[in-house]
């Protein structure tokens, strides 16, 4: 039997790693989700997707609606509608509808909302649920057959919009706020006197589920939005701006720019799209248009813009980009998202990478400054002296006289064989008409 070579020790336990262990797979990319987008950000993604902005917003405004009827039919927490809406505009900012079906997109995200909120209901079941909404005389169960294609289309989008996310998980969730907001400002004793508490609680509430719709939850905090709302209600309802006013804001911690943001961003959707909400057909579009230019007027007056960190010059410098014709795309009410297979196809020109988690901030600092001497390019500069040898002028054999041919009569030279430079009286003719040489006229 061969002798077997001998092992080498193990290190103690005490004793340290060396330097040249490896340490990790390379952090790559290292960033920070922001849970705020600015307007301006908004209207430059959506530029980059050629977004249409007739089309888009009635995609918005139903996938919103779908997931709110699924929502209710289910009997889901309404914050499982808030975190399902964001994640809805989000995937929108990125893919344009020509990619996808809204309808799919929509039941997907709320799929997605119930595993993050822990209301976890199975793919089939919210499937159904949009089926029997769509078709209350076809009723069907989720074990039904119909659903199985279906589901792994939501499966499929499921990773999709995990990916387009970024696995960041929050969303805003202002009803809280809200309820506890408006139980302070109408006990429960002037409640039960009258229905006015009762009835700006109804308002407000369904306001904040239209607040959705628009594009504020992405932009504002949740402080901001509760307060927009209630100064709404408020001036809508004409009752209770003196308790608006004797509220106290500090605890908020919101500047007034965002909530006048918020109070147009409401406004815009009640006068354009009042059929689609659940606030704008309680009331006169008049009273709406009149509430809206008071607002307007205000902000005026105290300096405020529509848009909160609006840039002008940024906006000039953005290139312009002609949105799809609605022939050229096609309509996601008559094409799926998938028409053969349950897996997403990927947007070209994205960054397809690794996703690493470090929950600790100072442990991720750490890393990414070790990674990132393998990556720094250092240079150093040095002189050097070298010595060239001086290059010396070529000699024609025939001691620098002229190698050309001397032709025609006398002494002139021929000037007019090209490449060469012509002279001022030789003739342009072409070579196949023959050359004259240097001749005078």
């Amino acid at each position: 039997m061969a002798p077997q070579p001998a092992r080498p020790p193990a290190p103690a336990q005490d004793e340290p790693a060396s330097n040249d262990d490896p340490i990790g797979p390379p952090s790559g990319l290292s960033s920070t989700p922001t849970l705020y987008i600015s307007e301006q950000t908004i209207r430059h993604m959506l530029k980059s997707i050629s977004y249409d902005e007739a089309r888009e917003d009635n995609y918005r405004l139903k996938g919103i609606q779908l997931i709110d009827n699924v929502r209710e039919s289910l009997q889901l927490p309404v914050r499982t509608f808030d975190t399902a809406a964001v994640y809805y505009h989000k995937f929108r900012f990125r893919y344009p509808s020509s990619e996808y079906d809204f309808s799919d997109v929509a039941l997907a995200s709320l799929f997605v909302a119930c595993k993050t909120e822990d209301t976890i209901k199975k793919s089939r079941e919210i499937l159904c649920a949009a089926h029997n909404l769509k078709h209350p005389n076809d009723h069907k169960t989720p074990d039904d057959k119909a659903f199985e294609f279906p589901s792994s289309v939501t499966v499929g989008l499921e990773r999709h919009i995990l990916e387009t996310i970024g696995f960041d998980f929050r969303a805003q969730y202002p009803q809280k706020i809200l309820v506890k907001t408006v139980r302070k400002m109408f006990p429960p004793d002037e409640r039960d006197r009258d229905n006015r508490g009762q009835k700006f609680m109804r308002t407000a509430y369904d306001m904040s589920i239209d607040l959705n719709k628009t594009f504020a939850p992405l932009k504002q905090s949740s402080s901001a939005l509760v307060l927009a709302i209630i100064e709404l209600t408020a001036l809508i309802l004409s009752q209770g701006l003196d308790r608006v006013k004797q509220l106290d804001v500090k605890p908020f911690r919101v500047d007034r720019a965002p909530v006048y943001e918020t109070m147009m961003d409401l406004l815009d959707l009640y006068t354009q799209f009042p059929k689609s909400t659940k606030v704008g057909p309680r009331f006169d579009l008049n009273k709406l248009m009149d509430v809206k230019i008071d607002i307007n007027k205000r902000m005026s007056e105290e300096g405020y813009q529509r848009h909160v960190g609006w840039c002008d010059k940024c906006s000039r410098e953005t290139p312009e980009v002609h949105p799809v014709t609605p022939g050229s795309a096609k309509s996601p009410a008559t094409s799926n998202s998938l028409s053969g297979s349950g897996s997403v196809r990927r947007k070209a020109g994205t960054n397809e990478g690794t996703l690493r988690y470090v929950f600790d901030a100072e442990e991720a600092r750490k890393e990414k400054a070790l990674v990132g001497e393998h990556f720094n390019d250092e240079y150093e500069e040095y002189e050097v002296e070298v010595e060239e040898p001086l290059r010396e002028e070529p000699r024609h054999p025939n001691n620098g006289r002229s190698t050309y041919p001397i032709r025609g009569h006398g002494h002139h030279l021929d000037h007019g064989w090209g490449p060469y430079n012509r002279g001022r009286h030789t003739s342009y003719s072409d070579r196949s008409r023959g050359r004259k040489y240097g001749s005078h006229y």
